[in-house]
């Protein structure tokens, strides 16, 4: 005789995040009879059935998480503001020196630096050239400002196209320091300007960090407005000089046939005298044909007196690039025109009647004064 029997059925409870059930048969007995004696199994069985619980955090990670935009590196912003206001400070000084006409200090470059700053290529279209570039880099420090602090840009513009104004900004910057150099390259070879040379560093630096603040996708979308924005710089440039050529003062592109100007004056008698005393001691005055100085201490003495002066040509070939002083005047050490040499002294620039009598012991009286 077999009996099987299910001592419990339990079903648990349901709840909210699971549903189960188990059937439980905690004992089943099998009796069997053989013969004499009883024998009984005991066998454990369990049966469940559950359903697996879904991830809520996933899902609620799923649901909130999102891409904040990249903002730029603030090095890049403040590289901005302090190389644009580098060059802010730069061109407002050369700025005011073109307005009124001041001489410029140069470290580097001595009088060459001056040349060049107050040369013609100095203007565009009559305004002084330092102008745009202190309109230029002032208009990065200011963005770069904007950039760095509160992001809110002025005109309701945003940051991506603040960007896009800072790439042609530097880019049109960068393209009329390519101009310029060629210019001082070609136009003053020879000569330096440590003002132009710092400019054109500036410019550089601030377009090529524009261009990794962008990076290469960007930039190469923006590739065609790169180059309209870099011909349009180069177009306007040649176009003001075309329409007011600049007169070079390079040396180099100086050709010069040697000239002699006629002296108009009449002498006096005091001139005529003080003249040959003064080639009756040696004294001699060294000038150049192109010199305006040189022909105005001649008029001085006018055309008799002027002829018994002890004159030295230092280039009676002409000048060109090249041209070398002749060796007497190399050897007097001329620093400029004219020059006198007068018992040994050397006396540089224009004499009156009365420096020269001093210094060559000429006598004055009452009868032969100055005139």
């Amino acid at each position: 005789m077999a009996t099987l029997a299910f001592a419990s059925l339990t079903t648990p409870p349901f709840s909210s995040a699971r549903r189960s059930l188990s059937i439980h048969g905690r004992f089943a007995f099998l009796h069997k009879t053989l013969g004499w004696g009883r024998r009984s199994l005991l066998l454990p069985i369990t049966c469940s059935s559950s359903e697996s619980e879904p991830n809520q955090n996933a899902d609620s990670d799923a649901k909130t998480a999102s891409l904040e935009p990249s903002s730029s590196s603030s090095l890049t912003d403040k590289l901005y503001v302090g190389l644009g206001g580098v060059g802010f400070l730069e061109t407002t000084y050369l700025t005011y020196l073109k307005l009124t006409n001041s001489d410029a200090f140069c470290p580097i470059g001595g009088g060459s630096c001056g040349d060049i700053l107050s040369s013609d290529y100095a203007v565009v279209f009559g305004v002084p050239l330092p102008l745009f570039g202190m309109v230029a880099y002032g208009l990065v420090a200011t963005l770069g400002v904007q950039l760095l602090t509160t992001k809110k840009l002025p005109f309701g513009i945003g940051e991506s196209n603040a960007r896009l104004v800072l790439l042609g900004t530097t880019t049109s910057m960068a393209a009329a320091s390519a101009c310029f150099l060629y210019i001082l390259s070609t136009k003053f070879s020879g000569a330096s300007c440590s003002y132009c040379l710092l400019s054109a560093l500036l410019s550089f630096t601030l377009f090529f960090i524009t261009l990794k603040d962008l990076g290469l996708e960007k930039v190469q979308k923006e590739v065609g407005l790169l180059l309209c924005i870099a011909s349009l710089v180069f177009v306007t440039l040649n176009r003001s000089y075309s329409a007011y050529p600049p007169v070079s003062s390079s040396p180099s592109e100086i050709d010069l046939p040697y000239f002699t100007t006629e002296i108009t004056t009449p002498s006096s008698p005091f001139a005529i005298a003080l003249a040959k005393h003064l080639n009756a001691i040696g004294a001699k005055m060294y000038g150049a044909f192109w010199c305006s100085h040189c022909v105005e201490q001649k008029q001085m003495f006018g055309r008799e007196a002027a002829k018994l002066l002890n004159y030295v040509e230092c280039f009676p070939g002409g000048f060109r690039k090249g041209t070398i002083m002749a060796k007497a005047c190399i050897d007097v050490g001329i620093e400029g025109f004219p020059t006198w040499v007068i018992n040994g002294q050397v006396l540089s620039g224009e004499k009156d009647f009365t420096e020269l009598a001093q210094e060559s012991g000429f006598e004055l009286n009452e009868s032969s004064p100055p005139p």
